[in-house]
């Protein structure tokens, strides 16, 4: 492959937006970062080349939110998850990505404006939709990295502070990211090309991560929250032409 500059900028970009997403933000606009390497490289390079990455970016987060997480809610989704993640693993290759990247952008959109149109924060839905989220999340994260939205549906609604929020969902996009390095590898995906490209980027992860930590800190609780959702309709809408394109 031939890296010129403007997959560079791309890359760059995308990296640092996810790490900032990650430490800051619950994860969620970090599904833009395979569409963005996409544009010049393959799908397959994109989701490869951001795995080791997001692994580096877990261990950085872990260290500043790990002792708030709620494992409660770790335990309800984490094994949905996993078979969300399986399930990817088996119908690779099968699965129409852009009708997947039409619907999660639909969820996404709805719940931003709902979360922003009316007071749902706080009203607690039955633990099987818990499940039934951490499995779709499981499943997009599996295929594009994308298991912010589904995630972030659940927490927002669990009366959790900005904290137990963003410790919560670290604590869970890193158990599945370790858990896609199996069916990845099977897959041949973790090559010594992408390890490479990935091990070239590990400063421009930890920028990111360090980026986010300083620009939550600056922000209320509410107006915290309101960005979650905000960021929530953008990627929605995004998923969603990316998908009819």
């Amino acid at each position: 492959m031939m890296y010129d500059w403007q997959f560079i900028a791309l890359i760059i970009i995308a990296v640092l937006i996810t790490g900032i997403s990650k430490s800051g933000f619950a994860g969620g606009v970090g599904v833009v970062a395979v569409p963005l390497i996409s544009l010049k490289a393959s799908p397959a390079f994109a989701v490869a080349v951001m795995l080791p990455l997001l692994i580096v970016m877990d261990i950085f987060s872990l260290k500043a939110w790990w002792r708030h997480r709620i494992g409660g809610v770790l335990w309800l989704m984490l094994p949905p998850a996993v078979l969300g993640v399986a399930l990817g693993y088996l119908t690779y290759g099968r699965f129409d990505e852009n009708l997947l990247k039409v619907l999660l952008g639909v969820f996404s959109v709805l719940f931003g404006l709902w979360g922003l149109l009316k007071p749902f924060r706080g009203r607690i839905l039955p633990t099987w939709v818990g499940g039934l989220s951490g499995g779709i999340a499981g499943f997009t994260s599996f295929i594009a990295h994308a298991g912010g939205p589904p995630l972030n549906f659940f927490l927002l609604q669990r009366r959790l502070n900005r904290e137990q929020f963003l410790a919560t969902a670290v604590v869970f996009l890193a158990a599945i990211n370790l858990v896609k390095l199996v069916p990845y590898g099977m897959l041949g995906l973790l090559n010594v090309e992408n390890l490479t490209v990935a091990l070239m980027l590990f400063p421009v992860a930890w920028l990111g991560v360090r980026l986010g930590l300083i620009i939550q800190q600056r922000l209320s609780g509410e107006l915290f929250f309101r960005i979650i959702l905000g960021l929530l309709i953008l990627l929605g809408v995004r998923l969603i032409l990316d998908g009819w394109s």
